[in-house]
């Protein structure tokens, strides 16, 4: 019997580490997400009816949620500074749905003009009544060598990724609070977990994310239905390279080398 069950283990073991291996390299997905597709499971379902705000929703992911949480039937709030790029995914998010006009809410933000932030979140929360979800998307990179990036980026970088963020988050917060509900989701990257070249600032502001918002579940414990979440990503296809800062608070990328450091270039621009 003893014998049995060694044989089982010496084979078992190490085939659940392969295919655990292979759906951590093939699977597009976490294994909670994968799991409850393959059971036909659809938690998307909780989701109809949710009212959410997107940050940076004119663009990359911030666009991409508002098409899949249509699909879903959330209401929505879109935001960033490009009204007419708002306007543009309303209309994507209209067509790909069976959502209402009135179901999409365009609401321009700047994440630098902080002291608009208050006015912006009283209008987001009186359109629908109130807010379940705030999706923290909006922010810039950067690609250049340390060596070279002015502090000026770099409070650039902060100003906008770091604090605009948390400014926001603190407008939406007392609303959630006094709701004893709501779920805070912030997009911070797999950068703000490790190390990468010519993003030192990009990376910095990041790991300040993730600091501050492990700092507020921590504080959030009498409210156990606040859930405060961060999401890492790693490189997605969106524009989010051509929009990056370089060395200069002002200066643009000329053009990007894929094919040399994951996806980054030592040349940016000339």
């Amino acid at each position: 019997m003893d014998g049995c069950v060694w044989w089982i283990l010496w084979y078992f073991i190490p085939l659940c580490l392969l295919f655990h291996l292979l759906c951590f390299v093939f699977i597009d997905a976490d294994f909670t997400l994968t799991r409850a597709n393959l059971l036909g499971s659809k938690p998307e379902r909780r989701l109809k009816g949710l009212v959410v705000w997107i940050t940076g929703a004119s663009s990359g992911i911030g666009e991409e949620l508002a098409y899949q949480l249509a699909r879903c039937g959330c209401r929505l709030i879109l935001s960033a500074r490009r009204q007419d790029e708002l306007n543009r995914v309303k209309r994507q998010c209209l067509e790909c749905s069976d959502l209402q006009e009135q179901s999409v809410f365009v609401l321009p933000l700047d994440l630098l003009e902080r002291s608009s932030h208050e006015e912006k979140a009283r209008a987001a929360i009186e359109h629908f009544g109130l807010i379940d979800i705030l999706i923290n998307n909006g922010g810039r990179s950067q690609r250049s060598l340390c060596i070279d990036t002015s502090v000026d980026v770099y409070q650039a970088l902060m100003e906008l990724n770091f604090l605009g963020t948390v400014s926001i988050t603190k407008q939406v917060l007392p609303h959630m609070t006094q709701r004893r509900a709501g779920s805070i989701v912030t997009v911070s990257s797999i950068v703000g977990l490790a190390a990468a070249p010519l993003g030192t600032g990009y990376a910095a502001t990041k790991h300040a994310l993730q600091g501050f918002f492990n700092s507020l579940r921590t504080e959030l414990t009498d409210f156990p239905n606040i859930h405060i979440s961060t999401v890492c990503p790693g490189p997605v296809v969106s524009k989010i390279v051509q929009n990056a800062f370089t060395e200069e608070v002002d200066k643009v990328m000329r053009f990007i080398c894929l094919r040399t450091l994951g996806g980054f270039c030592p040349h940016l621009s000339h």
